[in-house]
């Protein structure tokens, strides 16, 4: 049997804020004064709960349109894939590039590697706890430009509407990726890396 010398055997805790580790018995950090506690409490229940919201926003935000576009004759209602497509056809392919980058694969990709690390935990020993962390940090660093696509339109909006022929409008799509955006973002949050290595301790026990 393998002996365990982990923070929280010892009595310890790390505060969320400063990471300052101190005596698990107190109730806030005593550096920055923020909540301390060993564990986010129903971290995993909270985690799935927004997962499945960002879910349920990302149909709307893909099917419904993101964009219309005014011209002189007509106004023509665009998703993000059909943006993508008018973008390339007026010569703007590195715009659509990086509108489907952060619109279709980043979400997509957050959702899918949250859902994972979700079940991971749920299941028990799956995987290696070290990639699972790294898969985590990146979950972390990628939402940090997940609307990065938004400010795009926002630029290209604001330079087309300066021409005065054509003129493009966010449509409902862009609310529910927003809300896609914001909901994965704090499942991230949510989300307690700790608990993928108290199954290498349980396992150790």
């Amino acid at each position: 049997m393998t002996t365990s010398h982990t923070a929280a055997d010892l009595g310890l805790s790390s505060c969320h804020t400063c990471l300052k580790v101190v005596d698990a018995t107190l109730h806030h950090c005593p550096r920055c004064g923020s909540i301390v506690h060993r564990r986010k409490s129903a971290s995993l229940q909270r985690t799935l709960a927004l997962l499945i919201t960002s879910t349920i926003l990302y149909v709307p935000a893909n099917l419904l349109p993101i964009m219309y576009t005014d011209s002189l004759a007509s106004t023509t209602g665009s998703t993000i894939m059909g943006g993508v497509v008018l973008l390339i056809k007026m010569g703007s392919a590195p715009i659509a590039a990086v509108i489907f980058f952060a619109s279709v694969m980043v979400p997509l990709g957050k959702l899918m590697m949250m859902y994972y690390l979700c079940w991971t935990v749920a299941r028990g020993q799956l995987g290696s706890e070290r990639q699972r962390t790294i898969t985590y940090r990146i979950t972390e660093f990628i939402g940090k430009w997940s609307m990065i696509d938004v400010f795009v339109v926002s630029i290209l909006v604001a330079l087309v509407h300066l021409t005065g022929l054509l003129v493009f409008r966010p449509g409902a799509a862009a609310l529910a990726f927003a809300g896609v955006v914001i909901v994965t973002m704090i499942a991230a949050e949510s989300f307690d890396p700790r608990l993928i290595w108290d199954n290498l301790e349980e396992k150790n026990e």
